[in-house]
């Protein structure tokens, strides 16, 4: 199968997909975890052919779990991109792994990511101890093969195939496209036949309202080092979408007037900054226009806030 080919005549995966299901056609749950920056949300994006989850350098960039859809003319695939895990710090730390954790216990294949340009440890160790737990078939996946030579393959490869009872492995490049065709083809046998849970056009479960706080956090994160983009987080106080208009009012919370400060930056250029290129990119992928106002707030402490978690959508 031949990912770009079938994306360059299909722009939105699905678009064109069969409305009567032919025989033996399959379709089932497929969730991706791993350590933080093992290359998750950068796979997904890439399978399904559209960006759905936001991506950056910094770990703990994924916060909740995201569905991506894929629908070929013979099975439909639902991608699970959840948070990297980790050992908390925080309560936010720890809601992240229960996130994770559980979309383990309801897809039909887990696929653990290991990061060929890392040494595996003892956080992958961690990582596939609840694999093993999960009911879901197996497949490991060492990412980043555009950047890693054979060599450093084989030793991941031979760290980790004893970790869990694997059913395929699979080493890949999202960023090249390397080898995902396989990818695909090893999940086509594992996985079993069934309905189409979505629409053939649907590439996301993530709501407008959850995609516009994800934009604008992922262009704080882009845009800031250090602690500022583990601080924060964004709320949509207020939503319009008309036919060809899209009007967001956004909080972004972070835990300290120091970071509020470098947030909105002088004369406010850092916060409109991350205004700006949030539109663009809503823009782009809704085809209508956009505006975003963002007010910075500070709410100290809410990452050991139960409810302030909640109140961002942080838990499952």
């Amino acid at each position: 199968m031949d990912l770009d080919a079938y994306f360059a005549e299909h722009p939105m995966s699905g678009v064109g997909g069969p409305q009567e299901l032919p025989e033996g056609f399959k379709s089932g749950f497929v969730a991706f975890c791993g350590r933080p920056n093992a290359g998750k949300s950068t796979l997904m994006n890439r399978l399904v052919g559209s960006k759905v989850a936001i991506t950056s350098n910094t770990p703990q960039t994924t916060r909740r779990n995201v569905q991506g859809v894929l629908t070929l003319p013979d099975a439909q695939i639902v991608f699970v991109d959840t948070p990297g895990m980790h050992k908390p710090h925080d309560a936010l730390g720890e809601q992240l792994n229960a996130s994770a954790k559980s979309a383990l216990t309801d897809v039909d294949v887990a696929c653990m990511l290991i990061d060929a340009t890392k040494p595996v440890g003892t956080g992958d160790a961690w990582v596939a101890q609840r694999v093993r737990e999960s009911d879901a078939r197996k497949v490991l996946l060492i990412t980043k093969r555009d950047i890693a030579d054979p060599a450093q393959v084989a030793e991941q490869f031979e760290r980790a195939k004893d970790m869990a009872k694997w059913d395929a492995v699979v080493s890949l490049s999202a960023k090249s496209s390397y080898n995902l065709d396989a990818l695909i083809e090893e999940l086509m046998q594992l996985l079993p036949e069934g309905p189409m849970w979505f629409p053939a056009d649907m590439t996301t479960n993530l709501s407008l309202e959850m995609m516009i706080a994800e934009l604008v956090r992922e262009k704080v994160l882009r845009s800031f080092t250090e602690e500022v983009p583990h601080s924060v987080g964004v709320k949509v106080d207020s939503l319009e979408e008309s036919e060809g208009l899209i009007r967001a009012e956004v909080s972004v919370y972070c835990e300290r007037d120091s970071q509020k400060a470098m947030l909105i930056g002088a004369k406010g250029q850092s916060v409109k900054r991350i205004g700006s290129d949030a539109r663009k990119e809503l823009e782009r992928m809704t085809g209508k226009k956009a505006y975003i106002g963002i007010k910075v707030k500070v709410k100290r402490k809410w990452r050991n806030d139960e409810s302030q978690i909640e109140r961002f959508g942080y838990m499952e």
